[in-house]
């Protein structure tokens, strides 16, 4: 591992009250305080009177999908751009952007465009910047920063409120972990596998095994360390607080994640453990 010298966090202002210096700190991270989207759950009080009537994570997950097709109208024939042939002839559907289909692009390939987006969000609501898009992100004017510029700001995926659908299913998250998949706890072990440390950067090296890292903005763990093992021959070991989940595996009950067990994670520096296989 090569340590870096860590480049600015983010933003000064975010959506969630806090400073992104302290957000994005190990400080935090060791002793996080409840993170919320301004005004999500108030603009959406009768989603969580509904789905406090919920008496299962399953119960309380389909109903927050359905509410979300019926509000954003993205029913699942929506999903492709094209329309079954009419008249001879392929009619295309206007494309409605969809965090299903982000989600989808995440799974694929997180240096995406959909990779992009999402990070876009992250860093319009929590301040971060991103360390990595196709390449090691050290500076505004790198190749890598541009064509995160460019692919986060496309219009095919801002033309039905994407950040808003994403800022509900970060609230829904909370909702659910509180709620269902982790009452009472503050942090949940993860792992991930990686190959190599192009992705984040070093900022203190603790002992031999321990050191703060500088995690992308958003990204991918694992509650599975086996299925870590099958991504990288050293594995990451991260104490993640809840309130920097943005989604995990069981949270729906339709989505393209749900094979590897995977949650998405808000990022900043973190005490990480690698082992090596």
């Amino acid at each position: 591992m090569t340590e870096q010298h860590p480049q600015r966090l983010g933003h000064s202002t975010n959506l969630v009250g806090l400073s992104t210096n302290l957000l994005g700190s190990a400080m935090f991270n060791d002793d996080p305080r409840e993170l919320h989207i301004s005004g999500v759950r108030e603009m959406n009080r009768s989603m969580f009177e509904m789905l406090g009537f919920s008496d299962s994570l399953a119960d309380a997950g389909d109903a927050f999908y359905k509410y979300m097709m019926a509000m954003f109208g993205i029913d699942p024939e929506q999903h492709e751009n094209n329309d079954e042939a009419k008249g001879g002839r392929d009619k295309v559907r206007r494309y409605r952007s969809s965090f299903l289909r982000l989600l989808k692009g995440w799974g694929y390939d997180s240096n995406a465009p959909e990779g992009a987006v999402l990070k876009g969000w992250v860093e319009s609501r929590f301040g971060l910047f991103p360390t990595y898009h196709k390449e090691m992100i050290t500076r505004f004017s790198t190749a890598g920063w541009m064509a995160y510029v460019e692919e986060k700001m496309s219009s095919r995926f801002h033309n039905n409120s994407i950040y808003c659908q994403l800022d509900m299913l970060y609230e829904f998250c909370q909702w659910a972990l509180a709620r269902y998949a982790a009452p009472g706890r503050r942090h949940l072990t993860l792992y991930r596998g990686v190959n190599s440390f192009e992705e984040h950067q070093i900022v203190e090296r603790l002992d031999k095994k321990n050191v703060v890292m500088r995690l992308n903005n958003l990204a991918s763990f694992s509650s599975d360390r086996g299925v870590a093992d099958c991504f990288g021959d050293t594995i990451l070991t991260v104490e993640v607080p809840t309130v920097k989940i943005v989604f995990f595996n069981t949270l729906l009950p339709i989505h393209p994640l749900k094979g590897e067990g995977e949650f998405l994670v808000v990022g900043g520096d973190y005490r990480v453990r690698a082992d090596y296989l």
